[in-house]
C-alpha cells in the first residue's frame, strides 16, 4: 500500500442491473472499465456475505463469517454457463432503478436460483463444484447445514433449536445432514456459484490493475453459523446463550453509547487454539480481496463488553484483548498483511501506538475536518502522513453534498472557505473535497461513488442505529457521464495518482 493511488467505494448490490440489485454481471465489469478508464488503483467494497431482512439488509449482520451472497449471483453469467436460459428472465419483474427492493428481489432471485440448481443436478457431476465443495468444506458443510435447519425451524434462533441440534450432539447432526440433503446440496451450489462469479470478476481487476479492498467486521452475529459450529471461543452460558456483547460507550455523539448485541470472542480460548478460527478467517478474505479493512480495529486493544440483558451500553466495561501475541500469530501466517485499520471514533494513545507499531494505516474523514479543532485536527490535509487512507466520508456518512447543505454549521462552512481560499457552493462542493485528498501526502484516498457524482443525502447508504431504509443506494447507467469521466481522469493525473 505504499503506491500513491486513488480508489472508488461502492458496494456491489449499488450496480445497476435489470435484476433489482446490483450483481457480479456485465456492470461490474463495466464499472471495472471506469475505474481502469479515469486511472484509478482500487475498488473498495463492502462485506459480501449473505444478508437478512431481519437485520436491515445490512451487509455487517450476516448468518456467516465466510459465505457469500447468493443475491448478488448474475443471472446473465448463469445463462452463459449454461444453469438457466434467457427465457427464465424473460418477464421479471419491474424493479426500481434507483433503490433495491430487498423483499421483491429475493423472491425473484431465488426462484432463479432453483431453477439454476435443478439444471445443475441434471447435468450429473461436475468435478469443478465437487473440488470447490471439499476445499471450502470447513465452514460451507457447516454454514449450509445451519440454514437448512433455520428454514425448517421457521427461521428461529438456533439457541431456541432442540437441544440435541442446538449442542450439535454428532448422531442428531449426522441424521438431519441426511434428512437434508437435497437442500444443503442446493445452498451448496449457491456457494460454488458465488466464489465462481466473485474470483473471475477479481481475475478481471487484477488484469486492470485494481485492487479490491475488502471489508472485515471484528464481530460475527449471533444467529450465525460461526457462533452454532464454534461456541467456544465466544461469551456464552451453559444454554449457549451470551452473557456479554459488544458495543461502545457514551460518548460526544450518544450519551448512552452503542449497544450493538454481538457476542465478544474469549480470548483466552482463542490464544490457546493458537487463534485457529481468526487465521482460517483471515486466510478466506486474502482470497478474496487484496486488501482487508479490519472494522473497529480498536476492539482488538481493548473492547467495550457490556452485560447480556442491559438495554443500553452504559453498564459496559473495557476489556483488553491480546493484540500484541494476536497479530505477531498473524504474521507468522501471512508475513505481508496488506491492513486498513478502521480508528474512527474514541481511539485511545495505545491503540495509536499498536497501529504505528503494526504499520496500518489508519483512515482520515474530510467532512470531519472542519469541526472546533480546525486547524489542528487530524483530518485536515496538512496534518496527514503517507501511511493513511483519506476518504470524503464512508458508507456510514452522509455524502459530502449532504454534509455541507444539511449539517454544516456556518462555522464549519467559514472554516472550509478559509482552508481552501475562496467561497464554493454546493454544486462543486464534492470536486472540491476530492481534490483535498487527491491533492494530499496521503498515500491512498477513497471516494465514495455518491461523492464522485456529487448527490446529496438521499444517496446515504446508511445511517447509523437505524434498521430500515439502509443499503438500497443504486447507481443509475446514466449518472456516469462524459464529464464525471473527464474530471476524475484529470484530477487523477495531476495529483500523481495515475
Amino acid at each position: 500500500m505504499k503506491i500513491r493511488g486513488s480508489g472508488i467505494l461502492l458496494h456491489i448490490t449499488s450496480l445497476p442491473s435489470p435484476y433489482g440489485i446490483g450483481d457480479l454481471g456485465p456492470w461490474a465489469y463495466k464499472f471495472v472499465d471506469f475505474l481502469s478508464e479515469t486511472k484509478q488503483s482500487f475498488w473498495q467494497i463492502l462485506p459480501l456475505n449473505p444478508t437478512s431482512g431481519a437485520f436491515g439488509n445490512s451487509p455487517y449482520s450476516s448468518p456467516s463469517a465466510f459465505a457469500g451472497n447468493p443475491l448478488i449471483i448474475s443471472p446473465d453469467l448463469l445463462i452463459e454457463d449454461g444453469f438457466l436460459s434467457k427465457s427464465d428472465v424473460e418477464g421479471a419483474p419491474s424493479f426500481p432503478n434507483e433503490r433495491v427492493d430487498y423483499n421483491a428481489v429475493t423472491e425473484y432471485k431465488y426462484r432463479l436460483l432453483s431453477i439454476a440448481y435443478e439444471n445443475y443436478k441434471k447435468a450429473g457431476k461436475d468435478y469443478e463444484s465437487e473440488r470447490f465443495f471439499n476445499e471450502n468444506s470447513y465452514w460451507l458443510d457447516d454454514y449450509v447445514l445451519f440454514i437448512s435447519l433455520k428454514e425448517l425451524f421457521n427461521r428461529v434462533v438456533w439457541s431456541d433449536w432442540p437441544d440435541d441440534i442446538r449442542n450439535r450432539k454428532e448422531g442428531t447432526i449426522k441424521e438431519w445432514k441426511e434428512k437434508l440433503k437435497d437442500r444443503i446440496l442446493m445452498r451448496k451450489f449457491f456457494q460454488y456459484i458465488f466464489f465462481k462469479q466473485w474470483l473471475s470478476l477479481k481475475a478481471y481487476c487484477m488484469g486492470k490493475n485494481i485492487r479490491i479492498i475488502g471489508d472485515v467486521p471484528i464481530y460475527v452475529n449471533y444467529d450465525s453459523s460461526d457462533v452454532w459450529t464454534n461456541p467456544q471461543i465466544f461469551k456464552l452460558d451453559n444454554n449457549r446463550r451470551p452473557t456479554s456483547v459488544a458495543g461502545v460507550p457514551p460518548d460526544y455523539f450518544s450519551k448512552t453509547g452503542q449497544l450493538w448485541g454481538n457476542p465478544v470472542y474469549r480470548w483466552d480460548v482463542l490464544r490457546e487454539g493458537g487463534y485457529s478460527w481468526w487465521i482460517k478467517r483471515i486466510e478466506h478474505n486474502l482470497k478474496l480481496f487484496d486488501i482487508i479493512r479490519l472494522d473497529h480495529f480498536r476492539g482488538f486493544v481493548a473492547y467495550w463488553e457490556v452485560p447480556a440483558g442491559e438495554e443500553t451500553a452504559l453498564n459496559g466495561r473495557w476489556v483488553e484483548a491480546p493484540v500484541e501475541d494476536f497479530f505477531r500469530t498473524l504474521f507468522k501466517h501471512f508475513p505481508s498483511l496488506p491492513i486498513i485499520a478502521e480508528d474512527l471514533g474514541l481511539i485511545t494513545p495505545d491503540v495509536r501506538e499498536i497501529m504505528n507499531r503494526l504499520g496500518f494505516p489508519g483512515m482520515k474523514l474530510l467532512i470531519f475536518a472542519f469541526g472546533d479543532d480546525f486547524p489542528n485536527g487530524a483530518y485536515l490535509p496538512h496534518n496527514y502522513t503517507r501511511n493513511c487512507v483519506v476518504y470524503t466520508g464512508t458508507h456510514d456518512n452522509n455524502t459530502v453534498k449532504g454534509w455541507f447543505t444539511k449539517e454544516a454549521r456556518p462555522e464549519d462552512r467559514r472554516r472550509l472557505f478559509k482552508y481552501i481560499g475562496r467561497e464554493i457552493n454546493e454544486e462543486n462542493i464534492h470536486w472540491e473535497f476530492i481534490r483535498l485528498g487527491m491533492m494530499s501526502v496521503a498515500n491512498m484516498v477513497i471516494f465514495p461513488m455518491q461523492d464522485i457524482l456529487g448527490l446529496g443525502e438521499e444517496a446515504k447508504m446508511n445511517l447509523p442505529a437505524t434498521s430500515h431504509g439502509n443499503w438500497q443506494w443504486r447507481l443509475m447507467p446514466t449518472q456516469i457521464t462524459s464529464s464525471v469521466l473527464k474530471e476524475l481522469r484529470e484530477m487523477t493525473g495531476v495529483y500523481g495518482r495515475a
